[in-house]
């Protein structure tokens, strides 16, 4: 509203007390504009961050970072495993959330992100690769809990219609809306989504003062596009990502290089037996091997004609030595 004020200084000499001023100029007004904002809550974004069973402490711990890190955001207990995901839009109505960041756990090893408008959507589903919480890296960085973020998009987010969809959406649930009743009016660090090698680098920064540079605080993680629902938590499908590439099939090409490297082993080996039995090549026979060969000398040839005697078989030594003694005895008798 405007606001009266006293004649500026200059404008005429002071009337008297009581008086209107004699020279008649009437006083000057000038009216103050009202602030640009009246400090209200008017964007209501809530986040609902919660997860399904079975997932790992890595992910518990990443749920809770970002918790701390959005002070917009809600918590729920964890949702049973065979539980629709059409259901998740009842518990953010119940929650009062209109945003969602579910955490999907799959064979206590692959994890996959929700994010949701809800209830009408859309909705994107990515594979979280490379989670890095706050309390597993020594980062020097450090915020304000409760701080108001910027969001840092890279320039790819601007060109292809994929990609300006998921800004938006990024937009609406990491940004801490103003005036929020537990956020704090400062802006000391920064949120940024890169795009490298087909997926979405996420990594929060700090904002130093003195020199403008940027000390990572944490988490990282990053986002494997999979698909994009016209609907929340399903519908029909707007986007496909043509070079995601599924977990179970990732491993199953790793078994099968291991596998094809054991096989080329066990080729090689039986290459080289086979080459170690196969035949060797006969060479022909050198006629010179036979000038340095001396023939044997030729023994007559002896027919014996009385049968030779038998040797008796005795086990005891001593017994045959008797035996030849007795035998020489005779021997010398008969010679004499």
């Amino acid at each position: 509203k405007a606001k009266r004020a006293r004649s500026a200084p200059g404008a005429g000499e002071a009337a008297p007390e009581g008086g209107p001023q004699e020279s008649g100029v009437p006083p000057q007004e000038y009216s103050i504009p009202p602030p640009v904002s009246q400090g209200k809550w008017k964007n209501k974004e809530r986040v609902l961050i919660f997860s399904s069973r079975g997932i790992n402490f890595r992910t518990r711990h990443l749920m809770q970072d970002l918790r701390t890190l959005m002070p917009h955001s809600k918590a729920d207990t964890k949702m049973d495993r065979k539980d629709q995901l059409f259901v998740i839009n009842e518990v953010c109505e119940m929650k009062n959330c209109n945003k969602c960041i579910f955490f999907e756990a799959k064979k206590k090893q692959d994890l996959y992100m929700w994010l949701s408008n809800t209830p009408q959507g859309p909705s994107a589903k990515f594979l979280v690769q490379n989670v890095h919480t706050l309390a597993e890296l020594k980062m020097t960085g450090n915020c304000l809990r409760g701080s108001r973020p910027l969001l840092s998009f890279d320039p790819i987010f601007d060109r292809e219609p994929h990609y300006a969809l998921l800004k938006e959406l990024f937009i609406q649930i990491f940004g801490t809306p103003r005036y929020h009743p537990k956020s704090q009016p400062f802006v000391d660090h920064v949120f940024t989504f890169t795009i490298t090698d087909e997926r979405i680098w996420f990594r929060n920064y700090q904002i130093i003062e003195e020199d403008a540079s940027l000390v990572e605080i944490g988490p990282r993680f990053v986002l494997n596009l999979i698909k994009i629902f016209q609907g929340s938590f399903g519908g029909p499908t707007l986007y496909e990502n043509p070079h995601y590439q599924s977990p179970n099939m990732h491993r199953r090409l790793i078994r099968l290089s291991v596998a094809a490297k054991f096989r080329e082993k066990q080729q090689v080996k039986e290459v080289q037996k086979i080459k170690k039995k196969g035949t060797k090549v006969l060479v022909e026979e050198d006629p010179t091997e036979v000038v340095f060969e001396t023939p044997a000398e030729e023994k007559p040839v002896e027919i014996q004609l009385v049968k030779p005697e038998s040797k008796p078989i005795v086990k005891d030594k001593k017994k045959l030595r008797k035996i030849q003694r007795k035998k020489q005895k005779k021997l010398f008798r008969t010679e004499g």
